[in-house]
């Protein structure tokens, strides 16, 4: 760790003026905190410095510290370990199982299913594919081909496409994992935080019924997805078309 930072007081001084700015002190501690994680300061896994060593570094009081560590517990960023410390969050199965999927098979529980990758290429983004990435019409992406199954049913067809600035030659790798939110993280030090899910009902076109086993015209369900980091910025455009005969879309609210 550095031996020195920028405080809180210190970032907003500097910061260019557009009218009133003013944020509570611990919302600056974690600006700073989340800053650290997105340069790679602080991976994945990694266990903070205590609250009076984040204190001494951001020159601000303990009782600040906890309370941007609290709020970014809240948002899971941070994860907890009682005894031990603050620890960056990762990307588990059982997080993404819960927070990032949400295909579930009728009468059946929450799981992850198999992935079959079709194919990988490096592609220009077109002007869809450019406005959900915020890149440049023309800029490279790469784009995933992937088959997914449950219970030896296939279920999801998936387009995902990346920023290629972001994640280099993955599509040169010969497979990837089932769960590709964990492997951004600890591969590309890509942390997604948040996604934005767009769901609606179209027909089962023909490359749909080759791959679900399902006939052109069959219902499906249609999910469009913008994954995004910790600093808002998308790093995920994905795809899915899904069979809807045997599987339906769960959200859960409270």
């Amino acid at each position: 760790m550095e031996s020195s930072a920028a405080s809180p007081t210190q970032s907003a001084a500097t910061s260019p003026s557009s009218g009133p700015q003013y944020q509570p002190l611990y919302k600056q501690v974690q600006q700073l905190i989340t800053q650290y994680i997105i340069e790679g300061r602080w991976k994945a896994g990694e266990m903070l410095p205590s609250e009076f060593q984040l204190a001494d570094l951001f020159g601000v009081s303990q009782g600040t510290v906890r309370k941007a560590l609290n709020a970014m517990t809240d948002e899971h960023i941070l994860f907890r370990r009682q005894g031990v410390g603050t620890f960056v969050s990762e990307h588990t199965l059982q997080q993404t199982l819960f927070h990032f999927f949400h295909i579930v098979a009728d009468g059946g529980t929450p799981e992850l299913p198999n992935a079959q990758l079709r194919g990988m290429s490096k592609i220009a983004a077109d002007q869809r594919i450019a406005a959900a990435l915020n890149l440049t019409e023309g800029s490279p992406v790469i784009r995933i081909d992937r088959l997914r199954a449950m219970h030896g049913k296939p279920c999801i067809r998936e387009e995902i496409l990346l920023p290629h600035a972001l994640f280099g030659d993955l599509h040169l790798l010969p497979e990837l994992p089932h769960s590709l939110y964990h492997f951004y993280q600890q591969q590309y030090q890509v942390n997604v935080h948040k996604a934005c899910d767009r769901i609606k009902a179209d027909l089962a076109n023909a490359d749909d019924a080759a791959a679900l086993d399902i006939p052109p015209g069959a219902p499906v369900l249609v999910v469009e997805r913008i994954a995004k980091a910790l600093d808002g910025k998308p790093v995920e455009y994905r795809t899915s078309r899904v069979r809807s005969d045997d599987f339906h879309y769960l959200v859960e609210l409270n």
